[in-house]
């Protein structure tokens, strides 16, 4: 039997209330599970003491006996230390591509990037042109005294 430490949701709709289960995988979400450790609360403030209440020392032992706990619990669990030690080593599976901007996003970022340089490269060539034009303006008056 493979054990899943995850969240089970509660409350109403628009207003999410997790308990922390450990359930058998094959068990549905919201389903039957063998022990609640703990809650989740994400509408708290993240600084709230209240927003994670897990009991570290039942999660410490459940994982002993084999409980795999999902991403999201694994992140709670990894802040968490009983007897000094992280009940959880969470290591973050990030992909760096899935926040890689599209196709399409990449060519208006080009155009934006190229508008730009023929815009600091029009003002340049105007911020030249008077200095360039000031000396002949200064000739010509010299030319007339």
């Amino acid at each position: 039997m493979a054990l899943k430490i995850r969240l089970a949701r509660g409350g109403s709709k628009k207003r999410p209330f997790y308990r922390v289960v450990i359930a058998d995988s094959r068990a549905p979400r919201d389903g039957r599970f063998i022990e609640k450790i703990g809650n989740y609360d994400p509408r708290l403030p993240k600084d709230s003491e209240a927003r994670v209440n897990i009991d570290a020392e039942k999660a410490a032992e459940w994982i002993a006996k084999g409980a795999k706990p999902t991403d999201r619990v694994a992140r709670f669990l990894s802040q968490l230390e009983v007897d000094g030690k992280p009940v959880y080593k969470w290591e973050a599976s990030n992909n760096p591509n899935k926040g890689e901007p599209g196709t399409k996003a990449k060519e208006r970022a080009e155009e934006k990037k190229e508008k730009a340089e023929a815009a600091a490269a029009a003002a340049a060539e105007a911020a030249e042109a008077p200095a360039e034009e000031a000396p002949a303006a200064e000739a010509e008056e010299e030319k007339s005294e």
